[in-house]
């Protein structure tokens, strides 16, 4: 046990009156301020990272679980805890501020997107992704257009798994690597039977034109908070690049209320779109729609070998 773990214990033991007999009889209460001024800082409750704390662990430590009633799983969109946008008086800057459900935008230390750059060469899982043809059903909820996933498609990372529930796209990237955005980057969203989420992010920069994504790019609802379901289907696995190198990293969701406690994975080689296939999206939202670099605060991202 190390010097601090020995002094987190012994404060917790105060904490929660737990000390054996033979302390029973000292008064260690004014002595609180000075024991937490010996742990330097340390964050007595901090959960260790399933991506920090090494690969294997990544379904094995304490998760952060996201309320299934987040935006993200929503069919339809619904209210918001406050209206936030990506400009002007509800924009990033000020989401934290919004609404008390919003502050870890402000507070948070493990928040995304990141700027990846000298991640750290680590021998990191496979992904291994099982998607399967699912009938297109897209929504442009003001904010972003989102494809919402029929069951059936999974993500398994080791022993954990993760079921794909939607995608989607922002533009210009959010993450970046080396400083430098990307044209657009997607978003696969997962979730585990216990609730625990991963995101794959795939960077897109301008190219051949994507054949395809030529049906589901022309099915784009231009019409906000509209559900348009057809028969027609599509594979998610259409974006992912042949090399599934990854950057992974423990972060947030990247829209309000921004909840930490979410497994990155970010793909490292980007897939192509023609400038005509990114334009036709950025003109839906006519406005950028992608959440400033959040600082590391001693986060290590790890790049698979």
């Amino acid at each position: 046990m190390s010097v601090i773990d020995g002094k987190r214990d012994y404060v917790t033991l105060i904490l929660n009156g737990t000390m054996n007999n033979r302390y029973k009889s000292l008064n260690l209460v004014p002595y609180l301020p000075l024991l937490f001024i010996l742990l330097g800082g340390c964050d007595l409750a901090k959960p260790t990272s399933p991506i920090e704390s090494g690969a294997k662990e990544v379904n094995g430590s304490p998760k952060i679980q996201v309320d299934s009633d987040h935006h993200y799983f929503h069919d339809k969109e619904r209210p918001h805890s406050a209206q936030w946008s990506y400009e002007g008086d509800n924009g990033p800057e000020y989401w934290g501020s919004l609404a008390p459900e919003y502050t870890v935008a402000n507070r948070g230390r493990r928040q995304s997107p990141i700027d990846i750059h000298d991640a750290l060469p680590a021998k990191l899982p496979l992904l291994n992704f099982q998607y399967k043809p699912a009938k297109i059903a897209l929504v442009y909820n003001g904010h972003t257009i989102q494809e919402t996933e029929e069951h059936g498609s999974w993500l398994h990372v080791e022993s954990a798994s993760f079921e794909l529930k939607q995608f989607h796209f922002h533009s210009p990237s959010e993450h970046t690597i080396n400083g430098q955005h990307f044209e657009m980057e997607v978003h696969l969203v997962h979730r585990s039977d216990d609730g625990q989420i991963a995101v794959v992010g795939v960077l897109v920069r301008v190219g051949q034109a994507n054949s395809a994504l030529d049906e589901l790019w022309s099915y784009l609802p231009t019409e906000k908070n509209k559900r348009s379901e057809y028969n027609s289907t599509f594979n998610a696995i259409s974006l992912l690049p042949d090399d599934r190198s990854y950057v992974s990293y423990n972060g947030s969701l990247t829209t309000p209320p921004c909840t930490e406690g979410i497994d990155w994975f970010v793909l490292t080689t980007p897939i192509e779109l023609s400038r005509n296939q990114i334009m036709k999206f950025r003109q839906i939202l006519s406005s950028d729609n992608n959440r400033p670099i959040q600082h590391l605060f001693g986060r290590q991202p790890k790049q698979s070998k």
